[in-house]
């Protein structure tokens, strides 16, 4: 591009506003011209919401319907969706017509594809996919660019694809979940955009459906997602909702804390939650919005196999690593995403601005470098935020640290969920969530041992980093035929030919400014995996009392340590993912010595290789185990 041009669209960038960027201006091609609203439909929708300046056009355009009839089955003929012209089924012809693009990348995101989830819970349970399935037929690119096509989980009869359809899939986007107080959602573009209220009910000016169920709580659309729509899908599993917000639902076993009702605040299925230190980012008042972006969230176009490959948002983006500055961009073109996306932020950004990059080269549209200084404006209030950056810092450049992800030190908790029992009874009768069907036979519901929430132990993630982890799961299956029979109880499937635990690494989203203390960590065998155990140094042995009544199998401890042999009992189900091997346990226990004096981050005692071949360690470990295993491999029926 000619300096010239450049150094004039600079200038002219705040006094110019760019029909391309405007929200409005997101030309709606594909629908009719600005319509007056048929008299029709407000005749009795007197005091809906308009649903946003974009779009200003007749009702018709979006819901379908009869607008001259009179009569309400007559004029709600041929509606799109019913309540919801978002839904999947309805996309082609509804949102669609107008945001080709979104659409196209919304098909293909993880967050309506689960093409991970149902992979990975299929080989946790030993019945392995030999193609990728989805919530529905995909025809896509791979994340290098190949065609894939993936199957409907609809048609694959095993009891892991029965498991998630019956159990597992009630949130993904392709689905309309209408029950659970703080859990309900809308299907499609609307379970983001018309977000619902705890209850699930409109709240807004129309009267005719005020109060009633299965409705967003207004009719106006929320170009930018709130809390509250990630909160209504993110509160199970990995818990990331709730942590983000400072809030657990921990082992209080429903206890009545005021007027005879459980609490102090209650969730879907039942669940009260309290309190604990919200994440960071949350005090300083960022919402999810925030930090993820449209790709992570929406998809990119691809097609990805796991949730990991999608995300592009890592710590080291906006806070730099030891060794190098956050990396940026200047907005050179006039189409670039940030100028689109900002459109409808609190500040827009604008041509010329230097923004930073994601971890995979793609621009932020809300976190910007101004003459080496990083700011990040939250997307819906504004908020303006200083950045604090680490390259330098001594307590970042500990050698010995290269691999640890930012969250293994400045995690404040992690939600661990330890020996998850799960029935599956055909005598029960149960909704299929992805193919649709009611009272399909057989059910499944599920009891729990123990959760806990600190310490956590670290294992090395599908990138080779040492990370946080949790069960992910702890599964023992119960199978009831529909005579009443029970096949097997508190089974442990098959997983890659030994029936064993597994945990996951897990980002808590529970981040503090304040790291793990050195010797709180390295005095402490769980953080490697050993769980809370019981040290016998003269039998060289580490072992955990918290122990499976069923199996006799360890619960909180990825491996155990028996006359000086690593006896490692449970998997990391990821990809290249793995416990601690014999040398990083090792490196572990021989920074007690030096922590045991130097408990702070001195870059004269750790800023250099240290000879840890000279420092004795207290437990002289041989090989880790090749396969010792309690439980033969057993086959699901």
């Amino acid at each position: 591009m000619p300096p010239l041009f450049f150094a004039f669209m600079v200038a002219l960038r705040k006094s110019v506003s760019y029909a391309v960027l405007l929200p409005a201006s997101l030309v709606l091609a594909s629908c009719s011209p600005l319509k007056p609203k048929e008299a029709g439909c407000l005749s009795c929708h007197r005091g809906i919401e308009l649903t946003s300046q974009s779009h200003d056009f007749s009702c018709i355009e979006c819901h379908g319907g009869n607008p001259s009839a009179e009569e309400k089955a007559l004029a709600h003929r041929g509606l799109r969706g019913g309540k919801n012209p978002s839904r999947p089924s309805m996309w082609e012809e509804g949102c669609g017509k107008c945001h080709a693009y979104q659409l196209e990348r919304l098909k293909s995101s993880i967050m309506l594809t689960n093409t991970g989830f149902i992979a990975r819970l299929a080989k946790a349970w030993g019945q392995a996919l030999d193609q990728p399935y989805a919530t529905a037929p995909l025809e896509g690119y791979s994340q290098d660019g190949e065609p894939l096509k993936a199957h409907s989980v609809g048609k694959l009869e095993t009891l892991s694809a029965e498991a998630y359809r019956k159990f597992c899939s009630a949130c993904h986007v392709g689905y309309e979940r209408n029950w659970g107080y703080k859990g309900q959602h809308a299907s499609g573009c609307a379970a983001c955009h018309f977000p619902r209220n705890d209850e699930g009910t409109y709240e807004g000016g129309d009267p005719t459906i005020r109060g009633k169920s299965g409705y967003a709580k207004t009719h106006k659309m929320e170009p930018l997602p709130g809390n509250e729509a990630c909160f209504h899908c993110h509160n199970r599993s990995g818990r990331i909702a709730l942590t983000y917000q400072g809030l657990v639902d921990g082992n209080n076993a429903l206890v009545p804390t005021a007027s005879g009702l459980p609490g102090p605040r209650m969730i879907s299925e039942v669940r009260n939650v309290h309190s604990i230190r919200p994440d960071i980012h949350h005090e300083k008042g960022m919402e999810c919005v925030d930090c993820h972006t449209s790709r992570e969230v929406m998809g990119d176009g691809y097609t990805y196999k796991t949730m990991n490959r999608q995300l592009e948002v890592e710590c080291e983006d906006c806070h730099g690593s030891a060794k190098r500055a956050p990396k940026s961009k200047t907005i050179t073109r006039e189409d670039a995403p940030p100028l689109k996306e900002s459109g409808s932020y609190k500040m827009r950004v604008y041509f010329g601005d230097r923004m930073v990059l994601t971890s995979k080269g793609r621009m932020f549209s809300n976190v910007l470098e101004k003459k080496g200084r990083y700011v990040l404006v939250t997307k819906k209030k504004g908020l303006r935020l200083d950045i604090k950056t680490i390259m330098g810092s001594d307590e970042h450049s500990v050698v010995g640290h290269e691999r640890l992800r930012c969250d293994a030190c400045h995690t404040q908790a992690v939600p661990q969920c330890y020996g998850c029992h799960t029935t599956y009874d055909e005598r029960r009768r149960s909704y299929d969530f992805i193919k649709g069907e009611s009272l399909t036979q057989g059910g499944f519901f599920e009891t729990e041992d123990l959760r806990t929430l600190y310490p956590f132990p670290l294992v090395v993630d599908e990138e080779g980093r040492i990370a946080p982890s949790t069960p992910g799961c702890q599964t023992l299956l119960t199978y009831i035929d529909k005579n009443g029979l029970t096949l097997f109880e508190d089974l442990i499937p098959n997983y890659e030919g030994a029936r064993e635990f597994k945990f996951v690494p897990l980002f808590s989203h529970s981040v503090g400014e304040k790291a793990v203390g050195c010797r709180e960590c390295h005095y402490n065998p769980a953080f490697v995996g050993l769980g809370n155990g019981l040290v016998s140094l003269k039998a060289k042995t580490i072992t955990s009392p918290m122990r499976c009544a069923a199996t006799g199998l360890p619960l909180n401890s990825i491996m155990e340590i028996k006359n000086g042999v690593i006896l490692s009992e449970t998997a990391v189900s990821r990809e290249g993912a793995r416990p601690l091997n014999k040398q990083e346990i090792q490196s572990f226990f021989r920074a007690n010595l030096c922590v045991t004096c130097h408990d702070k981050p001195d870059p004269r005692v750790y800023g250099k290789n240290i000879d840890t071949a000279r420092i004795p360690v207290c437990l002289d470990l041989a090989d880790p185990s090749s396969g010792i295993r309690r439980h033969p491999p057993k086959a699901l029926p």
